[in-house]
């Protein structure tokens, strides 16, 4: 499948792929100084889902994610400074300092949040999705997951909703090949592959090259399409590869193999674009790309660290809807 990208989209596209990946990267770097207290699950070597997806959103489709959501959060066009700020536990931060990694949030930016239960985002997507067809609208939903979310009853109750309604909703599966440290050939029997699952469910089910953000892009295009038209929904697995570990800033090199993981490291989608649009004459030096993104890195961390904590009093504020007449 195959689709025109223009040099602007592929340019865009190559500094968010940048983008998200230095900015996990000083995460990473800045993790072992404790002073951000919230786990953190890196999407280091899966970027090219969400850029590639993302690219053809507008501002006022939503997406939700879940535990690993900082490259859903950054593509969609999140702030910055609001997440790293999150990150630090601070009263900046796009949940007031009081979600964490897990609980990102930006409304304006069209992202509904990320939740870190696993399977538990599909439903809350589908449901607004719903309410949206309730009201007569069409508002698009995205919802991204990885692979161990399908293992879920959620995933397949949600799923057969949407199909029934033909709600206008895109499910993105990340399958990184592992739920923490269980290979997906443990949990799925042999020969079966994800995409199945939502076909029998009677959604347009695709599968592709989740490293290649052109690929992920080509199959968004046509998906995206799909659940606009008022088709249904759409479901796309995109087979990728987490670097690090499940949670946090280290390398499990311990628990999977050596031979696979470098596989997986000479696939790495930013070096396969960055090296795509310097052959094709699109892009002749990155430096000054990444000089600009590690400025804006360096700002939005000083903004965090500089931040006040939240009040006392904020820690049982939203914990609860506020009524019509302002009651909680």
């Amino acid at each position: 499948m195959q689709v025109e990208v223009s040099a602007d989209t592929s340019l865009t596209m190559m500094r968010n792929l940048l983008r998200i990946r230095m900015v996990e990267e000083r995460i990473a770097a800045l993790y072992p100084e404790q002073e951000m207290r919230c786990p953190t699950h890196f999407s280091i070597g899966q970027e090219a889902t969400a850029v590639g997806v993302c690219a053809h959103l507008q501002k006022d489709d939503l997406i939700a994610s879940a535990h690993r959501s900082h490259a859903h959060y950054l593509a969609k066009g999140g702030n910055l400074r609001a997440m790293l700020a999150e990150l630090y536990g601070k009263a900046t931060g796009c949940a007031k300092g009081k979600g964490g990694s897990m609980h990102l949030i930006d409304l304006e930016a069209g992202f509904l949040g990320a939740v870190p239960v696993v399977g538990s985002t599909i439903p809350i997507g589908v449901g607004v999705s719903f309410s949206s067809h309730l009201r007569g609208e069409s508002q698009l939903v995205v919802i991204f997951f990885g692979d161990g979310a399908t293992e879920t009853g959620a995933f397949h109750e949600s799923l057969n909703f949407a199909s029934i309604h033909k709600l206008p909703i895109v499910m993105v599966c990340e399958n990184n090949l592992y739920s923490v440290l269980t290979p997906i050939e443990a949990r799925h029997p042999e020969g079966r592959e994800i995409a199945q699952l939502a076909e029998a469910h009677g959604a347009l089910s695709l599968q592709g090259d989740g490293n290649d953000v052109e690929t992920v892009y080509a199959l968004a295009d046509h998906a995206i399409a799909h659940a606009r038209s008022g088709a249904g929904p759409a479901f796309i697995e995109l087979k990728t590869y987490r670097w690090l570990e499940h949670c946090g800033p280290l390398v499990d090199s311990n628990l999977r193999s050596k031979s696979e993981m470098d596989a997986w490291r000479a696939r790495d989608p930013v070096t396969i674009y960055l090296d795509r649009l310097i052959a094709r004459g699109i892009l002749s030096d990155v430096e000054e790309m990444r000089n600009e993104i590690e400025a804006e890195i360096d700002a939005a961390v000083a903004f965090a660290k500089e931040s006040p904590f939240p009040e006392r009093e904020e820690m049982t504020r939203h914990l609860y809807a506020t009524a019509a007449d302002g009651s909680a």
